[in-house]
């Protein structure tokens, strides 16, 4: 029947992330015992002060629409947030709250995109960026990077990227999926870059900020000349543990933001407004109620790449936020293992779910074929084991 569906649809790839997720989930249906290290969803509970707040709006009968862009106080609770965290300067009227930060991308792409428009995407990046720009009509550009560089683009990568029809550049960080964080040093060469060409807009997915062990954090709109042609992209869902509530924002120059509440109010309208009334509260809470979690994380990612480290054959980094690891297994490529032919990550994937009982996601879904994902946001006893088969699975 796929003849009768538009050709927007049938092109569209389906994410990978999320593919994966969903046959783990079969499978332990089935009666496997499957880890399942494939989702990037934190398995922390929200806050208690969070829900006290969705309790309080409920109370307060918030149940009627929102604003298209979200409430004033959530918008003006945005702008505080984003000048003391990252020494971001923005007016209520910059910003739009969406239905989680996938939303505020796409409404990017869609309103920012003409076809055949060029966007950069450092590779690796988050599966979803190259569907919605290819969605939007835009070209993505990958720029490849590896573990040896830790997985960042270089400016001369950025200078030899640009062409004429470069209209974006996309990235994230702390990056998903390879947890690499961008000094203020590397964002500001490639601001350097970026003013020899002043018509390029650069999109900062800054979502995992606070899930960050290098010490420091750098938006790239903070660096002078930058502000006006960045737009700033965040939400509650990781480091507040609030994925299901669905709520992302954006920070961008006014005719950016309103061309986003002009296209939301055609798509969705406002988001939900309990979720909103509680965002409030999170964005305006102190970023060190965080600490015991960052933590967590941080204990994990060094247990999981000392792990890592004892496979032979597995290259890593170490990555410096988020919560995934990026393992590079190209030198199992080519190989036979336990009457499996390896011929890409994919296969490494697949054969990792087939004789681990270990779900991850292929590099391929994030431009990088040589790598696989898998997200260390599960207990540290769940983490050993999960290792514990994969070494043996990779060392058969």
């Amino acid at each position: 029947m796929n003849h009768i569906l538009s050709d927007r649809i049938n092109n569209l790839a389906t994410s990978q992330t999320l593919a994966m997720a969903a046959l783990a989930r079969e499978l332990k249906a089935q009666g496997k015992d499957i880890i399942s290290l494939s989702l990037g969803e934190p398995d922390f509970n929200t806050p208690d002060f969070i829900k006290e707040a969705v309790i309080k709006a409920v109370n307060e009968n918030y149940s009627t629409y929102s604003p298209v862009e979200g409430y004033l106080e959530l918008r003006e609770a945005i702008c505080r947030k984003f000048k003391r965290d990252n020494n971001l300067d923005y007016k209520p009227s910059q910003i739009v709250v969406s239905t989680g930060a996938k939303q505020s991308l796409y409404n990017i792409a869609q309103v920012m995109l003409n076809d055949g428009d060029e966007v950069i995407l450092p590779a690796p990046y988050w599966v979803s960026y190259f569907e919605i720009v290819k969605l939007s009509g835009g070209v993505p550009v990958e720029v490849p990077t590896s573990v040896e560089t830790d997985f960042k683009m270089t400016p001369e990568q950025l200078e030899a990227a640009i062409t004429p029809k470069t209209k974006m550049m996309w990235f994230s960080s702390p990056c998903n999926p390879s947890g690499s964080v961008y000094s203020r040093e590397e964002l500001t060469a490639l601001a350097k870059v970026l003013e020899k060409h002043p018509n390029i807009y650069v999109v900062s997915d800054e979502i995992y900020e606070h899930i960050n062990f290098s010490g420091t954090f750098c938006s790239i709109g903070s660096i002078p000349g930058m502000l006006d042609r960045t737009i700033t992209v965040n939400g509650v869902a990781k480091a507040f543990a609030m994925t299901g509530y669905r709520i992302g924002y954006i920070g961008a120059p006014e005719f950016i933001a309103k061309a986003c509440t002009k296209i939301q109010g055609q798509v969705t309208s406002g988001a939900n407004s309990v979720a909103q009334r509680a965002t409030i509260t999170a964005v305006d809470a102190d970023p060190s109620v965080l600490n015991e979690m960052v933590q967590a994380f941080h204990g994990r990612r060094d247990l999981v790449v000392g792990l890592l480290q004892e496979i032979p054959g597995i290259k890593i980094n170490v990555p410096e936020g988020a919560f995934y690891v990026f393992p590079d297994v190209s030198s199992f490529f080519g190989k036979t293992l336990k009457g499996h032919e390896i011929k890409d990550a994919s296969d490494v994937s697949m054969y990792l779910l087939a004789e681990a009982n270990v779900a991850t996601v292929t590099g391929d879904a994030f431009g990088n074929p040589n790598c696989i994902r898998f997200s260390y946001a599960t207990s540290n006893d769940i983490l050993k084991e999960a290792l514990r088969r994969i070494k043996e699975a990779l060392t058969a």
